[in-house]
């Protein structure tokens, strides 16, 4: 399937590893030009010229987006080679605290962080959307925005207003040719968290090896319907799709990736 994405301006927010890495790739290798974020400038560059030598077209945008200053900066960078078709707005963070470990400043720290950011670059790349009529906004959620855990709870609510925003600004789109959606990943299997499953493995008896591990951690932290993790090009393909002109008629959606773990009808 051709997802006519030849010719258009990507810019996916913490692009430099993890997800957002995959999902710079997967939108480079279906022919868009790709702003790839990030603030550690060898990570950032690293995927840039991976995508490159994949016969892909990419640039480095590097700044940070919790201050007006960076997000100014990268979004300079990503409108320097012309207009942006297609925001990603990945970038965030969390720290696994209980709460009340989560101290105030920890709550309005991550709130900048996860959410303020993207309204930032919203704010910033938006209104040229408006100017050429066509564009695609895609939040990265999650699942804890509708079914939080009792632990870092700071983390779960800024979900909840990534969800929140994104169908906002499908409203505030109506009658425009772009659309704003959130892809909402479960666990997914980025190195990070296949380095703290083998870590806690053998200590909650999972077992010694990754192949007894994976299994058991499922079972014990994540239970879903397809029995495994997720993949980051599975959420990368979904962000894909809704970039897409077959997404036309999808906004103010969400697309859970996430196997069944979050189990609800709606």
């Amino acid at each position: 399937m051709d997802l006519n994405l030849k010719g258009k301006r990507a810019l996916v927010t913490g692009s430099s590893s993890g997800l957002g890495m995959a999902m710079a790739k997967m939108l480079a290798s279906e022919g868009a030009d790709v702003i790839v974020h990030g603030r550690d400038e060898a990570r950032t560059y690293s995927v840039v010229e991976s995508i490159r030598l994949n016969g892909g077209s990419a640039v480095a945008a590097l700044g940070d987006l919790t201050t007006d200053t960076g997000a100014d900066a990268v979004a300079s960078v990503a409108l320097a080679g012309g207009s942006v078709h297609i925001l990603v707005n990945n970038a965030g963070f969390y720290r696994h605290l209980n709460w009340m470990d989560a101290s105030a400043d920890e709550w309005n720290e991550t709130y900048n962080i996860n959410v303020v950011s993207g309204v930032r670059m919203i704010q910033r790349l938006v209104p040229q959307m408006r100017e050429q009529n066509w564009g695609r906004v895609i939040t990265i959620g999650g699942g804890l925005a509708s079914q939080p855990m009792n632990t870092h709870p700071q983390y779960n609510a800024t979900l909840a207003a990534r969800h929140n925003l994104a169908v906002s600004l499908a409203r505030e789109l109506k009658g425009t040719r772009i659309t704003s959606n959130v892809v909402s990943p479960g666990a997914i299997l980025v190195d990070a968290v296949k380095e703290l499953v083998e870590q806690i493995g053998p200590s909650r008896g999972w077992g010694e090896i990754w192949e007894e591990i994976q299994p058991r951690a499922v079972e014990s932290l994540i239970p879903n319907d397809r029995g495994r993790f997720g993949y980051p090009d599975e959420v990368a393909a979904a962000v894909a799709y809704l970039c897409s002109d077959y997404a036309e008629y999808i906004s103010g959606a969400t697309i859970r990736v996430d196997g069944g773990l979050i189990r609800g009808a709606f």
